[in-house]
């Protein structure tokens, strides 16, 4: 009797060591930041440096709420260490998923046994997606170890809600890279994808943020749509869910031209 979900299977066993190496990553980087917060971040020391800078700086690199506890967890990891590391593992795991195999000569051999197009979209994506999760809960438990003695005060509620932003962002990255490769079969054109989708919604949140005329931007930044409501210091919020939308949607149009479109050899 064959196993269920045989390509997700091979997926997580492939992959189990790259995995390691993205979670030893966050954990070295939620232990060298996060600590450090009581030092001059609790007794004021980190807002009067932040004042000191020019406000457009402050407000590009999202620094406006560094000086409290969970302001400090955002922007030092959540939205920057954090990010650009999930995106870096996101969308190499979306490349790989379709069209690095593609290029390589794997994806036909896989096809040649029989297996559908949309299993091997559906099970290597939801392989890429779990792995994501997987590093986001990492986070959450490791910031919750951190919260009491690196006087956090971050609520568990807020911290998951931050949690389920943070992997509808880096996961947009990842669908990006899977969607444009499934249908395109290019490694340059998922990265591109992938990479791209996250500099540009960073860099919409960061305009956006310079002024009243430029924050219609905010809209349009998958960014802004997981943290513009900072769901470290307030909760749940409905733009959250715009990433995973936008998701579904690479996923679906990635396959409707999968499924057409030959396999290049």
């Amino acid at each position: 009797m064959n196993r269920p979900l045989p390509l997700f299977r091979r997926s997580m066993l492939d992959g189990w060591r790259g995995l390691l190496g993205w979670t030893i990553g966050i954990l070295a980087a939620l232990f060298l930041y996060l600590p450090l917060y009581p030092s001059f971040g609790g007794n004021g020391q980190m807002q009067q440096i932040i004042d000191t800078l020019p406000p457009e700086l402050v407000r590009s690199l999202n620094y406006d709420q560094i000086g409290s506890g969970p302001g400090y967890a955002q922007a030092t990891f959540y939205g920057l260490i954090g990010f650009v590391l999930l995106t870096i593992a996101a969308v190499g795991w979306g490349t790989e998923a379709i069209a690095n195999d593609e290029e390589n000569g794997q994806l036909e051999l896989t096809l040649a046994h029989g297996v559908l197009r949309g299993q091997v979209l559906a099970e290597r994506s939801a392989a890429v997606l779990v792995k994501l999760a997987w590093l986001a809960i990492v986070s959450v438990v490791v910031v919750m170890a951190l919260n009491e003695p690196a006087e956090l005060g971050i609520e568990f509620g807020n911290l998951v809600a931050t949690a389920v932003a943070f992997l509808g962002l880096v996961s947009l990255a990842a669908t990006a890279a899977i969607g444009v490769g499934a249908a395109t079969g290019r490694r340059t054109w998922a990265v591109s994808a992938g990479s791209g989708i996250a500099v540009v919604a960073y860099a919409l949140n960061a305009l956006g943020n310079q002024s009243d005329e430029l924050s219609w931007l905010h809209d349009w930044s998958p960014y802004s749509w997981a943290y513009g409501d900072s769901p470290i210091l307030n909760g749940w919020n409905g733009t959250i869910w715009l990433n995973y939308a936008v998701i579904a949607v690479l996923l679906l149009v990635g396959w409707l031209v999968f499924r057409r479109r030959d396999v290049a050899v």
